[in-house]
């Protein structure tokens, strides 16, 4: 008889920060007769909760049971998610300043009255075999995998790292994009 639902059961009774669940009788830390470490049938939260004990965050050996490593993991979670959306902002301050050729397109566009205006679009270029575009792949890989670590954060549904990550990515767009040139086509009707 397969009795490895009773070591889920077994471990979330037993986790003060998962929400309460169905209590039955038979599961205990010592019934568990799968004879593995109950902590690999760790079942995830799938609600919000705030919590300090028992939370994984990314890795197995990494886990908070105190209060002070959770205003730890935030204030690192809140850093890293700020360093993301800095990361995004000078990725593309690099990519303006590394443009190679620049090529300039006029089309005609509708005016008022039923004139027509010239309209004059840039395009930029990189060559691929350049310092320049290995450096944007780097860092192209780099901000791929924090921001994979940022979701998988969220992800523990923790409400304390949730909202590092919320607050730290707003921090670090308010800090490092209000520098960014934003370009409205007015002729752009998908936004």
């Amino acid at each position: 008889m397969d009795h490895s639902h009773h070591m889920e059961m077994s471990y979330m009774d037993h986790n003060s920060t998962m929400p309460p669940s169905h209590h039955h009788p038979t599961t205990s830390a010592s019934h568990s007769h799968g004879g593995g470490d109950s902590n690999m049938m760790m079942m995830m939260p799938m609600t919000f909760y705030f919590g300090f004990k028992n939370v994984q965050l990314l890795f197995s050996g990494l886990v908070i049971n105190t209060a002070g490593e959770m205003a730890g993991a935030f204030v690192a979670v809140f850093l890293l998610a700020m360093f993301y959306e800095g990361l995004k902002i000078a990725r593309e301050s690099l990519l303006r300043k590394s443009q190679v050729s620049i090529r300039y397109n006029s089309m005609p566009v509708p005016g008022p009255n039923g004139t027509i205006l010239m309209e004059t679009h840039k395009t930029v270029g990189q060559q691929m075999l350049s310092f320049p575009h290995l450096l944007q792949t780097v860092l192209h890989i780099i901000q791929v995998v924090i921001s994979y670590f940022l979701m998988l954060i969220f992800m523990t549904y923790n409400g304390y790292l949730c909202i590092a990550v919320a607050a730290g990515a707003g921090t670090g767009y308010f800090l490092f994009s209000w520098k960014k040139a934003v370009v409205v086509d007015i002729t752009e009707h998908c936004h």
